[in-house]
């Protein structure tokens, strides 16, 4: 099984992550997740897609699900798999008129021993964005759309803003990826891989119900 998010073939997303696997940010601390629109109605999509979004059974959640897994998968990738020790979550109904069955905004807390994350997901943004922004111990770096990237390291006065190396084939697209797994016997890529997605279903499924309850919910150790 492989899930496919839009944003596992940013080139700026790999940029961020190998920044942090060469220890160019030093350890993470921090990172900031914004994912979104300005909701599913507004922007036109399909009527059936629609429906199944706004379905509280079917999709689970609004903007909470919709959204909010991209973050859950970047950081679990970021984090070379580690699971949060706590979830936290805030949902609201914006828009009710719209959105009454669902959430149209949420943010995520996750901690780490030694970090966190905010995960931002909407149907609120005046503007469609998927960036993240990964802050360490002695730099960070945020991305911009799919290609760029902005740094800023120890020792320099200003950050740069670069174009993000391409991503090396098979991991540049889905259908490549898909096929080279499927036949070419391709290494499973984080982002997508099963392990990874359970972590990402444990997470939101953790928010929901730290939304619903206003407590705070902890992960146990393991599985």
């Amino acid at each position: 099984m492989l899930v496919n998010y839009e944003t596992s073939w940013y080139r700026s997303n790999h940029a961020a992550f190998d920044l942090v696997h060469a220890g160019a940010l030093g350890d993470i601390r921090k990172v900031v997740v914004h994912d979104g629109h300005r909701g599913p109605k507004e922007i036109g999509v399909e009527p059936e897609f629609l429906s199944w979004l706004t379905d509280p059974k079917l999709n689970g959640a609004g903007a909470l699900f919709d959204f909010g897994c991209y973050g859950a998968d970047l950081m679990t990738w970021l984090m070379n798999g580690e699971r949060p020790l706590t979830v936290t979550a805030v949902t609201q109904q914006i828009k009710p008129q719209v959105y009454s069955r669902v959430d149209d905004e949420a943010t995520i807390i996750l901690t780490y021993p030694k970090a966190q994350a905010i995960v931002q997901a909407s149907w609120n943004w005046p503007f469609d964005r998927k960036d993240m922004e990964v802050y360490g111990e002695t730099g960070y770096a945020v991305t911009v759309k799919r290609d760029d990237i902005r740094v800023r390291q120890s020792g320099e006065e200003r950050e740069q803003q670069i174009a993000a190396k391409p991503v090396p084939t098979p991991y540049d697209s889905e259908l490549s990826y898909f096929r080279a797994v499927i036949l070419d016997g391709a290494k499973e890529d984080g982002l997508s891989s099963l392990e990874t997605n359970v972590t990402v279903m444990e997470i939101l499924d953790a928010a929901r119900r730290a939304a619903e309850t206003g407590k705070t919910i902890t992960l146990p150790a393991s599985r």
